[in-house]
Order: C-alpha cells, then structure tokens, then sequence
C-alpha cells in the first residue's frame, strides 16, 4: 500500500506556494460528519460562509463557490461572459498567465497576448500602460474582456491591479476586466470593488489554507448582465443557477459539504485575526525571506521592487546550476519541499513559498534548509542568509502590541 505519511519524524517542511499547509483546526472541523446539502443545517452554513467570503473578496456582489481547483475557475469565467468567436486581450506575466491563454483558445476565444519581450515579461508585473494604448487602438470595441494574474505564482510578481483599471477607463472602453487571483487572496492586498473588478478568480489551497478542491468567481453587476447574452456552452459552470439557489445557502448540485466545513472555519480564522493584519504579516515574512536570498548573493525573479510578491520569493541559480538538483538534495536531505521553476523558468531557480499556516520560525527552518543544501551542492554563496532573516525578524516585530 502507498504510504502517503512516510516522515519519519517531524513534520514535513511543505514551503511551495500551494498547496500551502493546513493547520489542525481546519482539518478537524473537515473532519466532522457529512450532512444532507438539502436540510436546514447546510442552508444556514451556506448563507454564513457565502457572507464572510465576500468579506474576503472585498465585494458586497454575489461570489461563486465551485467544487473544482483554479483552473475550473478560469473556464467558468471566461464560459458565462464571452461567445465564441470573442477577442480577449491577456498579458503575459509568467507561466499561468499563459495557460489561462491557452485555455481561452481552446475554448474558441480569439486571444491576443500582450507581454514585455524576452525573459523581461516573466520578471516584472502587468504594464498597464499598454493595455491602454492596445485598447485605444479599439475603437470598434472588438476586444470583450482584459484578462490578468494578479499574483503570478510562477514568478514571485503581484501586479497593480488598480493601476489596470485605470487604463481600461483612460481608453473608454467597456471591456470587462477579469482577474486571477489564485494565489493572491488572503495573502496580498486584493480589492474586487474598489478596483472595478469584473469577474475575480481564486482557489482554495493557497492564503485560505484549505486543501485543493474549491474555487471561486466573485462578480460584478455588469458580469452578470453580461452573462445572460454570453453564448459560450456552460451547464455546470453556470452562474445563474448557483446565484438562485445561493440565494437560500444552497447549491444546484452536490457541493464539497466536508471541504466547506474547512472554508468556514478558514474565514474565520482569517476575520478573526483581521484582515489587514493577516496581510502585513505576508508582507513581513517576505520581506525576511528576500534579505536572505540578497545575503547570499543571488537574484530574485521578480526584477521590480514595486510589484515583490508578499506570498513566494523566486530564487534564481547561479548559470550551469540545475535547480532541480538542488531542490532534490534538499527535500532527500532535510524533508523540505521548494517550488519548481516552471516553463520559462524551468531549472533555472526555485520558488520559496511564505503563505499561509507559517511563523517566523517555520520561515528560518526553511531558510536553513535551503542554505544547508545550497552548501552542499558547493554553491557560492555570498553570506548567510538565515542570520540576515533573523536579523530582518528581530529588527521588525509584527505588532508587538497584539
């Protein structure tokens, strides 16, 4: 039989960008009974859990709850606004980015992907200013949407989103504006209305620190009038279904009821704590980790301090360094799982993930780990970087006075 818990002591160090670790009170409360979706105890969890997830989002608009990973998100999106035949406009940001593109295509959408030349669109956030100059160029209003990744989990870069919808406002264009925000929400700062969001897509397994299997479409009056002329097939990603039967805390199939009693108690944990908090507390561990890779003397994948992720850091090798090896030593050798690099990035570094169920010290294990087999693979390294963390914590204490 596969053994799924092979540790053989301590707890495994699960430092990619999500799945991020799920603490104990969420899994307990998954661990409850499974109820009927139809009684009256589900309806009233429905209703509750529906209104602190628009707490989450920022929104007072309806907010979709699938029983699907981020990826269903980005294809209910795109199937309840657009018709086939449609042209969207994307930027290219990093690997997930261009999957969503790729996606569009395969869904009969015309895409046109926007992006910096070279590595550079892989290195710095959305340019807004030419999404703005490409909608000028619009005039017949062809373009219907303008997608975006708000946090780029390939590459350690969040985005201005605000910054987007300005642009598509200078232009005069009614484009909607879609986002994704799978790795962003409850980690970085993330505003459906006051941005003037559209359609936002996330998922479960990053900040709401739950297992994969939940995803979400938080809405904009104008989405949903927009959906009811979208001509795209949809049945199971349909909005108008799930938005009546929401209406009473129910669902138009069989939700994920055990993965639910996870995300109720994850929003409670997060608004408990307070929002604003739990987002400078991201802000500070990323900070901590990227005076780490600066003391080593290695790069950052994100060139841009203004758009730094507060939820992965993106460590990139030295030249004729595999990073995969190096991830390799250092999950055989210290029990510790880094993200890959993916596509463009593939072998070329690895991501840090500092989200979540962490703490200062998860982050210094971690760091030690990555320092211990950086040694080991004979890497120059320029100093320490778990002294300039620890240094970074101590010097700058989250709210001493909570």
């Amino acid at each position: 039989m596969l053994n799924l818990d092979f540790h053989p002591s301590g707890r495994h160090f699960l430092q990619i960008p999500g799945p991020s670790p799920v603490p104990d009170r969420i899994l307990r409360a998954m661990s409850l009974p499974t109820i009927d979706h139809r009684g009256p105890e589900f309806g009233a969890l429905g209703l509750e859990l529906l209104a602190k997830t628009r707490q989450i989002f920022k929104t007072v608009n309806p907010v979709i709850i699938y029983p699907a990973s981020g990826t269903g998100a980005w294809e209910a999106a795109l199937v309840n606004t657009l018709s086939p035949g449609d042209r969207v406009l994307m930027f290219e940001t990093g690997h997930f980015a261009a999957l969503w593109q790729k996606m569009a295509r395969r869904l009969s959408i015309e895409t046109e992907f926007l992006g910096l030349s070279g590595d550079q669109g892989w290195r710095q956030g959305v340019q807004a200013d030419m999404i703005e100059a490409r909608l000028m160029e619009d005039p017949s209003h062809e373009i219907k949407a303008v997608c975006v990744v708000h946090n780029e989990t390939s590459t350690g870069v969040t985005s201005d989103i605000a910054a987007v919808r300005r642009a598509i406002d200078a232009a005069g264009h009614p484009a909607l504006l879609m986002v994704d925000t799978i790795s962003g929400l409850a980690s970085a700062d993330y505003r459906h209305d006051e941005w003037g969001v559209d359609v936002t897509i996330s998922g479960s397994q990053k900040g709401l620190m739950l297992p994969p299997g939940i995803s979400f479409n938080a809405l904009s009056d104008k989405a949903i009038n927009t959906s009811k002329s979208a001509q795209l097939p949809k049945s199971f990603w349909a909005w108008d279904e799930i938005i009546e039967a929401n209406k009473n805390g129910y669902w138009p199939y069989t939700p994920n009821t055990n993965l639910l009693y996870g995300l109720n108690e994850a929003l409670d944990m997060l608004l408990d704590e307070g929002l604003e908090h739990v987002l400078k507390r991201h802000q500070r561990w990323a900070a901590g980790v990227r005076a780490a890779v600066n003391a080593w003397g290695l790069e950052i994948q994100c060139q841009d301090p203004a758009v730094y992720s507060p939820v992965l850091t993106g460590v990139v090798m030295p030249d004729g360094v595999d990073a995969d090896a190096i991830r390799k030593l250092i999950y055989e050798r210290f029990d510790l799982s880094l993200g890959m690099g993916l596509g463009k990035t593939k072998g070329r570094m690895f991501r840090i993930g500092h989200l979540g169920d962490c703490n200062d010290l998860t982050l210094i294990a971690t760091l030690g780990g990555c320092e211990a087999g950086m040694q080991l693979a004979d890497i120059p390294l320029k100093d320490s970087g778990v002294l300039a963390a620890l240094d970074y914590f101590a010097r700058h204490p989250l709210d001493a006075d909570r």
